[in-house]
């Protein structure tokens, strides 16, 4: 499985943006996908996840009600929606597979496969 990550970029507090993560590989409907972050001088953090088959998804507390993480299946892709981004979500931004869609871990030793991260600066 190889994944790309593409959308980053400068925004101000209250914008939004659309990240996008591209899919290669086999066997994607047992796949669990989720995007995580990392700020400078900080640990990797769950953002959110989602079922490749099923759509079930799940979101860190500090994002729910903002972000919306989706699939397309026709494009092989899978998206993160922010709104009312604020100055502490500015991250690298990374999108993440597992070979297992029965649940969505938050840890991110649990996910196999991984995009090489978009930047996301957020400013105030």
């Amino acid at each position: 499985v190889q994944l790309q990550a593409s959308g980053g970029g400068l925004v101000q507090t209250g914008g939004s943006l659309r990240l996008s993560c591209v899919v290669s590989g086999r066997n994607l409907n047992s796949h669990g996908m989720g995007w995580f972050r990392q700020a400078p001088g900080k640990e990797r953090e769950f953002v959110a996840a989602i079922t490749w088959r099923g759509g079930s998804t799940r979101y860190a507390d500090s994002v729910k009600g903002r972000f919306t993480i989706s699939r397309d299946y026709l494009k092989d892709t899978m998206y993160l929606h922010m709104l009312s981004l604020k100055p502490e979500d500015t991250a690298v931004y990374y999108c993440a597979s597992r070979q297992d869609s029965t649940w969505l871990p938050v840890a991110s030793n649990e996910y196999a496969y991984w995009g090489q991260g978009t930047q996301v600066t957020v400013s105030s």
